[in-house]
């Protein structure tokens, strides 16, 4: 029933908490390293948060949207190279350097979007892997620019400010890394929740429902599914400008497809279109190497195990509500 002033009804009560979620798992995340956390621990945790960044921006099309997207490393890859050339060749801080990777990558996703948009399946599937791989090879062939095979080098780190320590160059330090990827994570968290939250999100998931019956429904397809790689790309913009400032070398191996397949494991994971369940499945695939580090012979084989046991057992994986299960089984 609708209010007696008109409009849309209020959000259900449950809803509107989850935002803040994100705010309370980022000051526990605070108070991770003052648990006697050495330096390798931080740096794990650094780089599954970098994971769980690029697994919510492929949850916005994947999860929300249904779109099978086996490219999305080449987004990633975009952010770190805007940045890279733009600190190398203009000299530009990754403060003013971060909007811009999302801007441009953003961009290259909806540039992406708008031949393929009416691709489905498969066919999707095979366009996205395709073109990952095309900015893979690109970044490797423009030499002059790029490095080529040898990458960027000697890509400035961040500027900040630390209680207790003040303004100061973040170098090979971990732990400043660590609070700007828990940052990172706690606003797209809270981006994602909202959208889900309205009409936007709401017209994604019909979309993955039934394009054709949200179509019939007066919802715009393909004007939302290119936002939807948009909002998408410009996420693994912003991870890969961070990327790039931590590391301080960018070469094209770190964006192969076998990273893209990684990204689309996490979110499978932890559960299409739940936010806590692909952070979740993000920190757990992105930790896991480091923790099995000791079976290197075994663990690829461990991981396909439980791969294979979460799609025949819990489809919709780890925190994936009911109605993924009932739209993955249709049939």
């Amino acid at each position: 029933m609708k209010p007696a002033g008109g409009g849309h009804p209020p959000s259900p009560p449950q809803r509107r908490r989850f935002p803040w979620l994100s705010w309370l798992g980022f000051a526990g995340a605070c108070l991770v390293p003052l648990l006697g956390l050495n330096a390798y621990h931080v740096e794990v945790l650094t780089s599954a948060g970098i994971f769980v960044l690029l697994a919510l921006g492929l949850n916005l099309v994947v999860g929300f949207t249904g779109l099978l997207h086996l490219g999305y490393a080449a987004f990633f890859a975009i952010g770190a190279y805007t940045y890279g050339l733009l600190n190398l060749h203009w000299h530009v801080p990754f403060w003013g350097g971060l909007v811009p990777s999302a801007v441009v990558a953003g961009l290259c996703g909806v540039a992406l979007g708008i031949p393929v948009m009416r691709v489905r399946g498969d066919y999707l599937a095979i366009v996205t892997l395709g073109f990952g791989e095309i900015v893979r090879l690109t970044f490797t062939n423009l030499e002059q620019w790029t490095g080529g095979p040898n990458g960027l080098l000697g890509i400035a780190h961040p500027v900040g400010w630390l209680p207790g320590r003040g303004w100061y160059d973040f170098g090979v330090d971990s732990l400043p890394y660590y609070y700007l990827v828990a940052a990172a994570v706690a606003l797209v968290a809270t981006a994602c929740w909202r959208l889900a939250d309205s009409r936007i999100g709401r017209a994604w998931m019909a979309i993955r429902e039934d394009e054709l019956a949200a179509s019939c429904a007066g919802i715009p397809a393909v004007h939302l599914k290119l936002l939807a790689q948009g909002c998408g790309a410009a996420i693994a913009g912003v991870a890969g400008a961070i990327f790039a400032a931590k590391q301080g070398t960018i070469t094209p191996d770190s964006f192969d497809f076998i990273l893209s397949v990684m990204l689309l494991a996490m979110v499978v994971f932890g559960g299409l279109g739940s936010i806590v369940g692909v952070m979740v499945g993000a920190l757990i695939l992105g930790a896991l190497p480091e923790v099995m580090r000791g079976l290197d012979q075994y663990r690829m084989l461990l991981f396909g195990v439980v791969m294979i046991l979460m799609v025949r057992w819990r489809p919709q994986g780890l925190l994936g509500g009911p109605q993924i299960r009932r739209e993955l089984t249709r049939g």
